[in-house]
């Protein structure tokens, strides 16, 4: 059963080192991210599980102690869920025998880095990446499937808003953006799953919204119970919209 949620947005420049020097302009999302994680600690779950987008045509379990980095944005970075980031980079050790080979994506890696960030003792954590393109009814029983996968189940989600709120935006300016974006934060503050699951998967893509996939596999693990829903952070920085949310039981 979910007893709680929190949503942050998932760029590498959360992570001070890879922004370097423009790592103070996210400062007010690292802080919501804080909160937001203290909201899951709070609900003393059995089983934390991250979900975020991946590439891929299905979906990926990523189990405790599987390695990522942040190499790939130039910096020797490495992460493992579970544990504190290693700053010396040397992940090899971290990732299970079963999972040799298969590194956590981006978004589950910053998830991976909050956690650390936040020294995160509370639970075992599990990952789960979901493919962009997933269908939204693959992603309610994605999100079903997890909440029923123990006692209380919290769900830390990563995904990031359009990518098309200014003119130098990564997908442009497109006027479709800003109300899009506005409509995931009613949602996520009204703790609406129906809003959730109601999002264009057409329409996401054309925006660039990576957060689409997880935020409905959080609608279906919410489905048919109460939440109280608090939105702590949103801005669109860069001209990528960035939300952070809470979702806890009344």
């Amino acid at each position: 059963m979910l007893v709680a949620a929190a949503v942050c947005p998932c760029p590498p420049l959360l992570v001070p080192e890879v922004a370097a020097g423009a790592a103070p302009e996210l400062d007010a999302a690292r802080a919501a991210c804080a909160v937001a994680l203290g909201v899951l600690a709070a609900a003393r779950p059995d089983l934390l599980v991250v979900v975020g987008p991946a590439d891929g045509t299905g979906s990926a379990s990523y189990p405790q102690g599987t390695a990522g980095s942040f190499r790939g944005f130039g910096v020797d970075l490495g992460v493992r869920l579970g544990a504190s980031p290693d700053r010396t980079g040397d992940t090899a050790d971290a990732r299970p025998d079963s999972e040799a080979g298969r590194d956590l994506p981006p978004a589950l890696a910053v998830g991976a880095w909050l956690l650390g960030r936040a020294g995160w003792t509370h639970a075992p954590v599990e990952g789960l990446g979901v493919p962009e393109p997933l269908a939204a009814e693959r992603c309610i029983q994605e999100g079903r499937d997890l909440a029923a996968r123990a006692e209380r189940v919290a769900l830390l989600v990563m995904g990031d808003a359009s990518a098309c709120r200014t003119l130098k935006a990564p997908g442009y300016l497109d006027e479709r953006a800003a109300p899009f974006d506005a409509e995931v934060a009613r949602a996520l503050e009204a703790a609406d799953t129906a809003a959730l699951r109601a999002l264009d998967p057409v329409l996401a893509g054309e925006l660039q919204v990576s957060g689409r996939a997880p935020w409905q596999v959080l609608a279906g693990a919410a489905e048919n119970s109460p939440f109280t829903g608090a939105l702590l952070y949103e801005d669109a920085p860069y001209g990528v919209g960035y939300l952070v949310a809470t979702w806890s039981r009344p």
